[in-house]
């Protein structure tokens, strides 16, 4: 049955056309936009009143007139065709496939504007997915269905992180943790079998050499079997970008809550999403919020992040990593300061570490996890894991307190205890929290180093890691 065509776009607005005189069109309803030369664009209803509509385009405006253009509402909303066949395929922002291959045979359609997760049927993240990362294994876990953003700013190396995590994230096997502790590794996802692990990756506003970087990576080392990409770059409509995450989210809710998978969800970069928002708001002419942003920002944030977890009886989970650049590294800019309102902590890229070329330049102190917890010690990793976080974060805190002091005063003013605070935090950055971007350790080889490291302080300053603990894993000085 074919829809009415409507000839009655009064006005254009950036990416926005203004639709009067219509019937029966509601919300988040999808539509064409049919060119005078055949051609179509799609959009979708952002608002709907009595006999008028506000159509938000997913492409370009440009070469609309409004005498010209044809608009057809489809009577229903925009969905993403799933099946198992999305892994191992890139797709546009819009969903369209952008690697060559074929159109996917659809197991279901799915609306991309899914719900949050209800707080009844979840089930509490305690399971541990090793990056092989240092800076995150230990001292800012990541744990299974938990929402952990990566706060950077221009210029730092976040994409290259980016590809690092979705490369290397995986789930520990119960023979590894067996054979590192003696214990069977603790879960309490449901089902059981061989765990199957798949990332999503959702890349928004980025340029030709950052998606074609994330492709390359990810085709170079095989992840790309297991991963689903979409890509929204730079010179792509804007509005797309608005889209882009919901469609890494929804295939993300079909692989873990329907197939089963353990999926990780990588968006970058959130801030281009809320440029995005934000540009489309004062299109609509909207009351702006703090720094021109809507004043919705906070719950549109918290309905893309609240979609990651764990439910209750499923045996899949999703947990995320949005990345977002500060601007001006400022992190009490809106968009870092509602993440972290709504995230489980955040994992903080640092200037300083990046000019002294550490690489990843993730910064201790202003890294938080704070589900990590439930997934340290025996059973999910080992039982020094908490302790050594514990103990190589105030190690180097100190480390840089006195660093900062000698600077002053100068080195001679020191006491011995001051001295050796100094040669760990030197160590620290270079032997613990700098590896380079293709290079994996596992979580019980980056535990080994944090011990090495500990050797440079005095027993009786080790207060945070357990006697039998010392006694078993720090090696004795020769």
């Amino acid at each position: 049955m074919s829809q009415t065509a409507y000839k009655t776009v009064t006005s254009i607005a950036g990416p926005l056309l203004i639709v009067e005189q219509i019937d029966k069109v509601s919300y988040d309803e999808l539509c064409t936009i049919e060119m005078p030369d055949g051609t179509e664009r799609l959009g979708k209803v952002l608002e709907a009143r009595s006999g008028m509509a506000v159509v938000q385009l997913f492409e370009s405006t440009q070469g609309i007139a409004t005498s010209t253009v044809k608009v057809r509402f489809l009577g229903r909303r925009f969905e993403l065709p799933v099946s198992e066949d999305l892994l191992g395929r890139v797709f546009s922002g819009a969903g369209r496939p952008i690697d060559g291959g074929p159109e996917i045979v659809p197991e279901d359609r799915l609306d991309i504007n899914g719900a949050p997760i209800n707080p009844a049927s979840r089930e509490y993240p305690d399971d541990f997915i090793q990056t092989g990362i240092s800076s995150i294994d230990v001292l800012n876990t990541l744990v299974r269905g938990q929402k952990l953003p990566i706060f950077s700013g221009s210029g730092l190396p976040h994409n290259k992180l980016a590809a690092q995590i979705a490369r290397q994230a995986r789930v520990l096997t119960n023979t590894e943790v067996e054979a590192a502790t003696g214990m069977k590794r603790e879960t309490s996802s449901e089902g059981g079998g061989e765990e199957k692990f798949a990332v999503v990756f959702g890349a928004m506003g980025v340029t030709y050499e950052e998606a074609r970087y994330f492709q390359e990576e990810f085709e170079r080392t095989g992840a790309l079997s297991r991963a689903v990409l979409f890509v929204n770059t730079a010179d792509n409509p804007v509005v797309e970008r608005i889209a882009t995450p919901r469609l890494a989210l929804t295939a993300a809710e079909y692989l873990a809550f329907e197939k089963g998978y353990h999926v990780t969800v990588i968006l970058t970069d959130m801030t281009n999403y809320c440029e995005a928002l934000r540009e489309v708001s004062s299109a609509r002419k909207e009351v702006p919020g703090r720094r021109g942003y809507p004043g919705y920002l906070y719950t549109d944030l918290a309905s893309m992040y609240e979609r990651a977890g764990r439910i209750r009886g499923r045996s899949g989970s999703i947990t995320q990593i949005p990345i977002l650049t500060m601007p001006e590294d400022d992190v009490t800019h809106p968009i870092p300061d509602l993440t972290g309102y709504i995230t489980e902590g955040q994992i903080r890229l640092d200037r300083g570490l990046f000019q002294k070329n550490v690489q990843p330049p993730v910064i201790p102190m202003g890294s938080l996890s704070r589900l990590k917890g439930k997934a340290q010690g025996a059973g999910k990793t080992r039982e020094d894991h908490s302790g050594m976080d514990a103990q190589l974060t105030a190690a180097y805190a100190r480390g840089v307190e006195v660093r900062e002091l000698a600077v002053i005063l100068g080195e001679s003013s020191l006491n011995d205890t001051d001295k050796a605070y100094l040669t760990f935090a030197d160590r620290f950055e270079k032997e613990f929290l700098s590896q380079g971007d293709q290079e994996e350790r596992s979580i019980y080889d980056s535990l080994t180093i944090g011990w090495d490291l500990l050797t440079e302080l005095p027993k009786s300053e080790l207060k945070r890691v357990k006697g039998e603990h010392i006694e078993k894993y720090l090696k004795k000085r020769s």
